[in-house]
């Protein structure tokens, strides 16, 4: 008689088999993933192979690049010329002499719009303005500017054009105020011979835990001064900051507006009363400050410079939380790791990583409404150099026809403050974008003191004796001060 039971066992069989085999397989694709899972994390927590020993006295970047060889390869990538349709450098070349030695040059900006010389006229920037070019390029383009021919700049412009965490301490005997104060009052071509590298590593990170520190004693004088005038005492940036505030704050170091203070030429930025640009007018108002007194009109003038954190800060990036490395050095997958891009650049070169990361868009939609806004800008900004062209055209020629100083009075005061409101939106190296509301606020305001500077000295010259002439020839030029930058 046949068993009928054979089937259905050898059915159950198979069916354990293929059970056990199938958990099996799970369990090895799930160990497999988890393994995987923590492998990364490992990553993520140790990103780093400690190749070579930091300390606070490892300068050169290509020695941090050892253990950072992502970071390093785009720090070099710095060297970069490429132009956005509104910033950027192109790479012209030029025939390297003993004075200058660069066979590469940024196109100069006084070419690209002459009504700049008129704006700075008896001062160094008149003589030698130039596209920005990338980080690489700080210390050589500052070292072998015509600025520097022209005139006698100081020690001070180091702090934003070399890495000189390692100079202040080393001449602060490890007091870094000491050390900087010690610079500021050097005449430039001597402090130079400190300076190594661009910015690097060291001014940014601690050695041994990599975290975000500010090193320029004028930005922690700043905030602490920003602070005190919001009823803040003490502020000290590196204890109190986020580490959110700091990606910001480290570039805000050197991309800021500041002047020369005092015959120590110490560097300070003008935040007592705030950061929006009429806290800082009210503010070198009440200083009577001034940069150099322009050669045409006899106005004591201020120069604007790279204000990019102060107008940073008036715009709907930073109100959102968004700090300055979330897109100029975005976060970039490396393996397991996210490394930070230190490739800075451009957002607009990078829209993938620095604006799809939070913007749904496609990226020419992106690039167009940028474009939108710095054309805009730009349009303004052209309105309101000529509004400034034409008051400077009109006291000079009052004042070679013999007008007083009492009757040129108001029309300068509105010249200087005019003036100083349009080059806060030309130094600022975003065309508008990084506060588009904020900077075309600003170049009314400029156009609008502009166009009173016309009225009062119509007014103030209406009830005067004819003017006679009082020279056929110019005024001889101020020698020109210090530039910035």
């Amino acid at each position: 008689m046949a068993d009928n039971t054979s089937g259905p066992r050898e059915g159950r069989l198979r069916l354990m088999i293929i059970t056990a085999v199938v958990t099996a397989v799970v369990a090895v694709g799930l160990t497999a993933l988890l393994v995987n899972i923590f492998e990364r994390k490992q990553e993520a927590r140790n990103p780093f192979f400690r190749v070579v020993d930091l300390t606070d006295d490892t300068g050169d970047p290509a020695v941090w690049g050892k253990n950072f060889p992502q970071q390093y390869d785009s720090y070099l990538k710095t060297v970069d010329q490429v132009r956005t349709r509104y910033g950027g450098s192109e790479a012209l070349p030029h025939s390297p002499t003993n004075a200058d030695p660069r066979s590469l040059l940024a196109q100069s900006r006084l070419e690209e719009d002459p009504r700049l010389k008129i704006m700075w006229a008896g001062y160094a920037f008149a003589t030698d303005f130039r596209e920005e070019r990338g980080h690489a390029y700080m210390l050589e383009d500052q070292k072998f500017t015509e600025r520097q021919v022209v005139t006698k700049q100081p020690g001070t412009c180091l702090n934003c054009h070399a890495s000189m965490y390692l100079v202040y301490k080393e001449l602060g005997d490890g007091d870094l105020t000491r050390g900087f104060e010690k610079i500021n009052q050097m005449p430039y071509v001597e402090a130079v011979k400190y300076a190594e590298h661009p910015v690097a590593c060291i001014d940014c990170h601690e050695p041994t835990s990599m975290q975000l520190r500010v090193t320029r004693p004028a930005f922690m004088e700043g905030m602490r001064a920003l602070k005190a005038s919001q009823g803040i005492s003490d502020y000290d940036v590196n204890r109190d900051a986020s580490r959110q505030e700091m990606r910001a704050f480290v570039c805000g170091q050197c991309h800021v507006e500041y002047y020369f203070k005092g015959d120590e030429k110490r560097l300070t930025f003008p935040w007592h009363k705030g950061l929006n640009i009429d806290n800082m007018w009210e503010y070198y108002s009440e200083v009577q400050h001034a940069d150099w007194t322009h050669a045409e009109t006899g106005t004591r003038a201020l120069k604007a410079q790279h204000p990019e954190f102060e107008m940073w800060n008036q715009g709907i990036h930073a109100r959102s939380g968004v700090a300055c490395a979330d897109c100029h050095m975005p976060y970039t997958r490396v393996g397991g790791a996210k490394v930070s891009d230190h490739h800075v650049r451009s957002p607009l070169l990078n829209i993938n990583k620095a604006c799809q990361t939070c913007h749904r868009w496609e990226e020419e939609e992106l690039r167009q409404r940028a474009e939108i806004i710095q054309t805009r800008t730009f349009t303004l900004r052209g309105e309101a150099m000529d509004a400034l062209v034409a008051l400077i055209g009109d006291i000079k020629a009052a004042r070679e026809r013999g007008a007083t100083d009492e009757q040129l009075a108001k029309a300068r005061d509105f010249q200087r403050r005019g003036q100083f409101y349009l080059d806060f939106v030309e130094a600022e190296n975003s065309m508008g974008f990084h506060a588009p509301q904020e900077a075309t606020r600003i170049l009314a305001d400029s156009i609008n003191y502009t166009r009173q500077g016309q009225v009062a000295l119509r007014d103030a010259l209406a009830g005067a004796p004819p003017l006679q002439r009082a020279s056929t020839a110019s005024p001889a030029p101020a020698a020109p001060r210090a530039g910035g930058e």
